[in-house]
C-alpha cells in the first residue's frame, strides 16, 4: 500500500505546485508535459513489467520499480530548468509503471479470492485519502517550504516501502512463466510444480530407464563405470548450465519487443496528447506522429509473433473474458477523463467555486468508491462478475446522462450527488473485472493479464483527454463565434469576471462531454454482454498458483465461488 501511494499521490501533490515551479524554472508553454511525460512512461511501461514479474517473480521488479522512482524524485528535486524536470520526471513515471500493475497482481497473489475485494478495496482508498491529502500537501510544501520538497517526501515513504518489501514479502513457490507463449493459450499447465524444480528431473527418466536395460553389460566392463559416470557428470554440469539452477529454463526476454512497444505507445500517445493542443489535428507534425505510430505497431505485431516468450502474448486478445475486460477498461479510462480534468474547470467557471473547494466536489467520487468496491464482492458471489460489471456500468450509464440536466448555474450539491453516485456505480464495475480476469489465469500469466487491462485503461484515458477536449473545444468556438482554446478560457473564468454567456458556453462544453463520456460507458457494456461469457472461467485456488498436484481431479468452478469435488461416497458394506 506504501508503494501505491507514492503514485497515487505524485499527480495530485504535483498539480498544486505548478505556479511555483513555472514561476521558479520557466517553461509555462511545455508545463504540462510534466504530466504528460509522466503519463507516457507509466502506461508505455506497464506490458513490459507485467511480462518481467511473470518471469521474475513479483518482488524483484516491485523493488526495482520503487528504487527507479525514487531515483527520478531526487532528480526532479535536483532539477535546474523545465526541460530537465520533464526528464526526470519521465524517469519516475518508468518507476511508476512498475509500482501501478506489479502491486495489483501482488493482492491477487497473496489473497484468496473472497478476500480480494478487502484488499483491492483498501487499495482504493489509498487513492482517495491521495485525493484528498495530496493538493493539501503540495500547496503547504510549495508554500511555506520549496516545491522541490514535493519531490523529496517521497524518500522517506518510499525508503519504508522498500524495508518492508525486502524483509517481509516472501513469494510463495509459484508456477514459471516457461511455456507461456507456447501453443497460443500455453503457460497454464506449464511447470506446475513451481521453481523448485522438483519435477525437473523427471525429463531424464527416459535416459534411466534406458541406462538399467544396459544392466547386463555392467557385469562385462565395469573398469569403464568411472568414465560412464565423468561422462554423465559432465553431461549434468551441460544440462545445468543450459537450465540454470534448479533445472528450470532460463527465462527469455523479448527486449525488441519491448522496445518497439515503447516506441508505439510514445508515438501515439505523443499524437493524442499534443495534437490540437501544440498543433492542429491535419498538421504535419500530428499526421506524422500517427503515420510513425502505425509503422510502428505493425512492427510490433510481426515481432510479437515471432517471439518465444512476447510481451504481449496472442492470448490476451484471443480469450474472450480477457479482451472483454481489456475493452470495457478502456472505455472506463475514456469515461474517467469526463470528471477527472473537466468538472474542477465547471465548478470554477459555472459555480464559482475556488479551487479548493472544486477539488472537494470531485473528490466525492473517492469516497463512495472504496466502499461500494468493498461491498462488490458480496454481490458477484451470488450473480456472478459480468452481471455485477453490468449493474455498475449501467448505473454509470444513468449517472453520466443525468449531469447534462443540471440547471444552471446550480448549486454545489448537485454535482457532489452525481458523483458520489458515479463513485458507487464504478465501484462495482472495475473491480469484479479485475478480480475476475485475475481469477481465471494462472500466477504465470497474472502479471501479464492485470498489465494488459491497466494497459487498456490508461490508453483510453489518454484517447479520452484528446477526444473530449476537441469536443468541447468545438461546442466554445460554435457558441462564442470564435476559435478559443478552452483552458485559455478556463483560467479567464476563475477571476468571476466573465459574462454570462462564456459562462453558458462552458456549462454547454461540459455538458456535451458527459455525454460523450456516456457513450463510452455505453460500448462498455455493449463490450460485456457481447464478448464476455456470462460465467467466468474462474480457476481454483490450487490452479491459479500453479501447484495443483498432477493426476489430482480439477475441482470445479462457479463464478466467484470456489468449489471443491466432494470425495467419493464409501463402498457399501459387504453383505453377511
Amino acid at each position: 500500500m506504501l508503494g501505491m501511494a507514492l503514485v497515487a499521490l505524485d499527480g495530485t501533490i504535483v498539480s498544486t505546485a505548478v505556479p511555483q515551479i513555472v514561476g521558479d524554472l520557466g517553461g509555462l508553454a511545455v508545463f504540462s508535459w510534466l504530466f504528460s511525460g509522466y503519463l507516457l512512461a507509466v502506461t508505455v511501461t506497464l506490458p513490459v513489467y507485467g511480462k518481467l514479474s511473470d518471469t521474475f517473480g513479483r518482488k524483484p521488479v516491485l523493488i526495482a520499480g520503487i528504487i527507479l522512482f525514487l531515483i527520478g524524485s531526487v532528480l526532479c528535486a535536483a532539477a535546474w530548468n523545465m526541460p530537465s524536470l520533464i526528464a526526470f520526471r519521465i524517469v519516475q513515471g518508468l518507476g511508476g509503471g512498475a509500482l501501478q500493475g506489479t502491486v495489483q497482481t501482488l493482492a491477487s497473489d497473496l489473497y484468496p479470492l473472497k478476500e480480494r475485494p478487502k484488499i483491492q478495496a483498501r487499495l482504493s482508498s489509498v487513492w482517495a485519502t491521495a485525493a484528498v491529502a495530496g493538493p493539501a500537501a503540495g500547496g503547504l510544501l510549495a508554500g511555506y517550504a520549496d516545491w522541490r520538497w514535493i519531490f523529496l517526501i517521497n524518500l522517506p515513504v518510499g525508503g519504508l516501502a522498500l524495508w518492508l518489501i525486502a524483509r517481509h514479502l516472501v513469494e510463495p513457490a509459484r508456477a514459471t512463466a516457461e511455456g507461456a507463449g507456447e501453443g497460443g493459450d500455453g503457460g497454464r499447465d506449464a511447470s506446475r510444480t513451481g521453481p523448485g524444480g522438483r519435477d525437473a528431473s523427471r525429463t531424464g527418466r527416459g535416459s534411466r530407464d534406458a541406462s538399467r536395460t544396459g544392466r547386463g553389460s555392467r557385469d562385462r566392463s565395469r573398469t569403464g563405470r568411472g568414465s560412464r559416470d565423468a561422462s554423465r557428470t559432465g553431461r549434468g554440469s551441460r544440462d545445468r548450465s543450459r537450465t540454470g539452477a534448479g533445472g528450470r529454463r532460463r527465462p527469455k526476454v523479448d527486449w525488441l519487443g519491448a522496445l518497439a512497444i515503447f516506441a508505439t505507445g510514445t508515438l501515439l500517445l505523443t499524437a493524442l496528447v499534443q495534437g490540437g493542443v501544440a498543433w492542429p489535428w491535419l498538421s504535419a507534425p500530428s499526421l506524422g506522429l500517427f503515420g510513425a505510430a502505425t509503422v510502428a505497431a505493425a512492427f510490433t505485431v510481426v515481432v510479437e509473433r515471432r517471439a518465444a516468450e512476447p510481451i504481449i502474448p496472442g492470448w490476451t486478445w484471443r480469450r474472450r473474458t480477457i479482451a472483454a475486460v481489456n475493452l470495457a477498461l478502456g472505455a472506463l479510462g475514456l469515461l474517467m477523463v469526463a470528471p477527472t480534468v473537466f468538472l474542477p474547470t465547471y465548478a470554477q467557471a459555472v459555480l464559482g467555486l475556488g479551487p479548493i473547494a472544486a477539488g472537494f466536489v470531485l473528490s466525492a467520487m473517492t469516497l463512495t468508491w472504496p466502499v461500494s468496491a468493498a461491498f462488490s464482492s458480496r454481490l458477484y458471489t451470488r450473480i456472478g462478475f459480468r452481471l455485477t460489471a453490468v449493474i455498475g456500468i449501467t448505473l454509470s450509464l444513468l449517472t453520466l446522462l443525468a449531469f447534462p440536466f443540471l440547471p444552471f448555474p446550480g448549486e454545489p450539491w448537485q454535482p457532489t450527488l452525481i458523483m458520489l453516485l458515479l463513485g458507487a456505480a464504478l465501484g462495482l464495475f472495475q473491480l469484479p473485472l479485475i478480480v475476475g480476469v485475475q481469477s481465471t489465469v494462472p500466477w504465470s500469466e497474472r502479471g501479464t493479464t492485470t498489465a494488459s487491462v491497466l494497459f487498456c485503461r490508461q490508453v483510453g484515458q489518454s484517447v479520452g483527454a484528446a477526444l473530449f477536449g476537441a469536443v468541447a473545444n468545438g461546442v466554445l468556438a460554435a457558441r462564442l463565434g470564435g476559435g478559443d482554446d478552452f483552458d485559455s478560457l478556463a483560467r479567464t473564468l476563475t477571476d468571476g469576471t466573465a459574462s454570462e454567456q462564456v459562462r453558458r458556453a462552458v456549462d454547454a462544453a461540459v455538458d456535451y462531454v458527459y455525454v460523450g463520456a456516456a457513450a463510452a460507458a455505453a460500448l462498455a457494456l455493449l463490450a460485456l454482454l457481447t464478448l464476455a461469457p456470462r460465467r467466468f472461467p474462474v480457476l481454483t485456488e490450487e490452479a491459479l498458483d500453479g501447484t495443483r498436484a498432477e493426476g489430482a481431479e480439477k475441482p470445479t468452478t462457479h463464478q466467484g465461488t470456489l468449489r471443491t469435488p466432494r470425495p467419493p461416497s464409501p463402498p457399501p458394506p459387504p453383505a453377511r
